[in-house]
């Protein structure tokens, strides 16, 4: 079969990029990009590139992607200096790659290539959707270390950012090129994609996608995950609510604390004229002092962060809203 053709050749109104990240696959990733690369060729109404991010691996994955991309032209590797992480190494295909729809899967062959052109059409048909998230139906992992996880960081994700999804944790989903210039990963935030997407008003739908036993490799993840979904998830719901108007959660907790300090304040200060009442000892002075110290310091927190708000958008350029495309 040929080579399908570059997308530096063509123009990119009908291409798409495909995204993997990987880390120590090197027993997996040579088979998977075979398959990609079959389902690639039998579509030939669009241009296809391959972007593989190798995520510092040590295992000689490095030397397989490199022989992959001396075969097969449409390949692109990306090897970053170490282990970032993720988000950081999907981040780094979404920068390197030129698709005007962009998928992304997972390295260890547990997603199945052949759900990428029923995504990529699910997008063509639909141009009002932004972003496709694949549903792992039958999901085939174990029940207690990975299912039983997922369920409840699929559940508590879902009820507090409001976006309600049954997988947020398949990798394989697919964007338009305008949604991933809208927002960036940053940490372990490739959980909450469809969040951050929903917050720039994307429209988001959930698809059922096929999905294999691992046969090659070992898991990257654990139970420890959930931990940090909800340590992510913390800052997530902080940053949807408050990174526009931050005096809004600091300088509230702050006005607060510092009313019930100027209150005991002024009891004190009754019991003290009026009533001759002895309050230099008294455990509700110190209380009140505290109270009204924090609360003045949370204010001045609150309006410190509304001015780096100003200082971070407007040197830049940054607005504090999106326009959504008319399709």
């Amino acid at each position: 079969m040929g080579q399908p053709v570059t997308l530096d050749k063509l123009n990119m109104s009908n291409s798409v990029s495909v995204i993997i990240p990987i880390f120590n696959e090197v027993e997996a990733i040579t088979n998977l990009v075979e398959k990609i690369q079959s389902i690639i060729e039998e579509d030939s109404k669009l241009v296809y590139e391959l972007v593989i991010v190798d995520d510092g691996s040590t295992d000689g994955t490095n030397s397989t992607i490199a022989e992959l991309e001396n075969i097969f032209k449409n390949l692109k590797v990306i090897s970053l200096a170490r282990n970032y992480g993720q988000s950081t190494a999907l981040q780094a295909g979404f920068d390197h790659s030129n698709g005007d729809i962009v998928i992304t899967m997972d390295g260890d062959s547990q997603n199945d290539p052949s759900d990428i052109p029923l995504i990529v059409e699910v997008l063509q048909k639909n141009i009002d959707v932004d972003l496709v998230s694949g549903w792992r139906k039958n999901r085939q992992d174990s029940v207690f270390s990975r299912k039983l996880p997922s369920m409840f960081a699929n559940y508590l994700i879902s009820y507090i950012t409001g976006v309600k999804l049954r997988d947020y944790g398949c990798s394989l989903k697919g964007y338009r090129r305008e949604l991933i210039t809208k927002f960036r990963l940053y940490g372990e935030m490739h959980r909450f994609i469809p969040a951050l997407a929903a917050e720039v008003g994307a429209k988001i739908i959930e698809i059922p996608v096929k999905h294999h036993p691992r046969l090659t490799g070992v898991s990257k993840y654990g139970i420890d995950r959930t931990i940090r979904v909800i340590l992510d998830l913390i800052w997530i719901q902080f940053s949807r609510q408050f990174m526009h108007r931050p005096n809004h959660a600091f300088g509230g907790i702050g006005l607060v604390m510092l009313g019930v300090g100027l209150l005991i304040f002024f009891g004190l200060f009754v019991e003290k004229v009026f009533f001759g009442g002895d309050i230099g000892a008294r455990p509700l002075l110190t209380l009140g002092l505290l109270l009204t110290l924090l609360g003045t310091q949370l204010l001045a927190v609150g309006l410190l962060g509304e001015l780096l708000i100003r200082i971070y958008h407007e040197p830049s350029g940054r607005k504090q809203y999106q326009i959504k495309n008319k399709k």
